[in-house]
């Protein structure tokens, strides 16, 4: 039978933490980075007779998560324990939410394989305490636990089982990604986990029910998570054709041999034994406390991209680029109300610095220049001070060394020759020197043209105006 048989179901539990500057039950900084075991207490270690106080910048923040997905939110919540054993994990519980989540019912709007607007569902949005971590040591054997990360405040973002390919998975956590960083509740910096999904992946022939699910934990790679997908999608399908049942575990993903392991059984939601925190008071919140977060969310990037679209004249794509990242939309939008050339802005990130940021692998958020340095760049462009060519040099340095764009080309001397006459003396030099290209140009072959400006660009290194090469070429031909 014929992969086209049958259908993917993914449905993906992703885990943001977020940008409070303490801990969700202590005071303990949430920080990355700091020393193992520096910014731990009495609470977040699990000390005998320590209490939790819940951190109410966390509600405020995942309330705001709600809003912005489109969720319900709760006037009556609540914290519960959900009990397993892990060596990072030093109360032998996490304090998370079952029954009463903070925020239910939402969903994100993204495009299907067709092009055509697809409403993923989003189940539910609860607070949660994130665990420690886990250093191995490769060399000498064993395992340290840090647990400056334990207590560090998370919500769990679920999604309905809505998902039907890597794309569509794809395009729906970039989207999830981009509006938690529009209404700054979590920097969503994947490098450092603090943005990671777990995928649910099942097959099931398209006239049959849903199959079994098997779940990938902990990944934080968009890149990792389509192949994952696909390789989870293809071993399910050969399993079933080859008369096997699909059984529900829990996976670990290996990027480097491109396939996915067993780790164990997967657990169900009464192997957990959940059961109310006692040491929490419930969560009564008022009308006016979520109208005031609703009050305060800024412009969504679905907003955004149509005020592109419709006053700044760019194309759906461009829009959709841009407001993809938060990064490379205020960039724009900074940039674009400096030098008045949006277009332009639009193009260099589209397009050099992308590739650039791509090449180095970096995020949108690690552009070490500023909107005015871009802006500045688009400006030495736009009137004539420095070639195309000769801006994509000084974006090279911007990365490198970022600081003023006039001051690169001053240090460097890459300011454009826009003398009439030494552009003359250029012409007439390349012109003696490539006679066979001026007899193609006579006899009709206009590339030859673009062939002689080209050369005299790499005489000039770049340097030359171009508009004043072509034209002075032009005028020189028809002699």
């Amino acid at each position: 039978m014929a992969n086209e048989d049958y259908e993917l179901v993914v449905g993906l539990e992703v885990h943001a933490e977020l940008s409070t500057k303490t801990k969700i039950f202590c005071s303990c900084s949430t920080e990355f980075g700091a020393d193992a075991n520096t910014h731990i207490c009495p609470i977040c270690t699990a000390m005998p007779g320590a209490l939790p106080v819940l951190n109410e910048k966390v509600v405020e923040y995942a309330v705001k998560a709600g809003l912005a997905t489109n969720c319900s939110i709760s006037r009556d919540s609540k914290n519960d324990r959900k009990n397993y054993f892990y060596p990072d994990l030093p109360k032998s519980y996490q304090i998370s939410q079952f029954d009463k989540p903070l925020c239910e019912n939402g969903y994100i709007e993204i495009e299907d394989d067709f092009g055509k607007t697809k409403k993923v569902r989003i189940l539910r949005i609860h607070i949660e305490e994130d665990a420690g971590k886990l250093n191995h040591n490769e060399f000498t054997g064993g395992s340290l636990v840090d647990l400056n990360r334990a207590g560090v405040p998370l919500i769990e973002i679920v999604s309905e089982p809505d998902i039907r390919s890597s794309a569509e998975a794809d395009r729906y956590l970039k989207k999830l990604k981009s509006i938690l960083q529009y209404i700054e509740v979590s920097d969503c910096k994947m490098q450092e986990g603090s943005f990671r999904a777990d995928v649910n992946v099942s097959v099931h022939k398209k006239d049959k029910p849903f199959g079994t699910r098997c779940e990938m934990k902990n990944m934080n790679s968009f890149k990792s998570i389509q192949r994952a997908i696909e390789y989870e999608k293809e071993r399910q399908i050969n399993e079933v054709e080859k008369g096997n049942v699909i059984t529900q575990e829990t996976l670990r993903w290996d990027d480097f041999e491109g396939r996915t392991f067993q780790m164990r059984d997967k657990e169900d939601a009464q192997d957990y034994r959940y059961f109310p925190e006692p040491d929490l008071v419930a969560i009564r919140l008022s009308d006016e406390y979520i109208d005031n977060i609703k009050k305060s969310l800024p412009e969504m990037p679905e907003s955004r991209k149509q005020r592109y679209i419709k006053d700044l004249g760019l194309s759906e794509k461009d829009a959709n680029f841009l407001t993809n990242s938060k990064a490379y939309s205020d960039i724009f939008e900074k940039a674009g109300t400096i030098c008045k050339n949006y277009k332009a802005v639009c193009n260099w990130l589209n397009s050099d610095i992308a590739r650039i940021l791509n090449e180095k692998e970096l995020e949108p958020e690690q552009i070490p220049f500023s909107a005015e340095n871009l802006a500045e760049l688009v400006t030495l462009i736009d009137n004539g001070t420095i070639s195309s060519s000769i801006g994509k040099k000084v974006l090279d340095e911007l990365f490198e060394n970022p600081r003023e764009p006039k001051k690169i080309i001053e240090e460097k001397g890459w300011v454009q020759i826009s003398d009439e006459n030494a552009i003359k003396e250029i012409v007439l030099k390349i012109l003696k020197e490539n006679e066979q290209s001026v007899l193609d140009y006579k006899a009709g072959k206009d590339r030859a043209l673009g062939f002689l400006v080209g050369q005299a660009m790499k005489e000039t290194k770049g340097k030359a105006n171009p508009k004043m090469l072509n034209e002075m070429f032009l005028e020189e031909l028809k002699k």
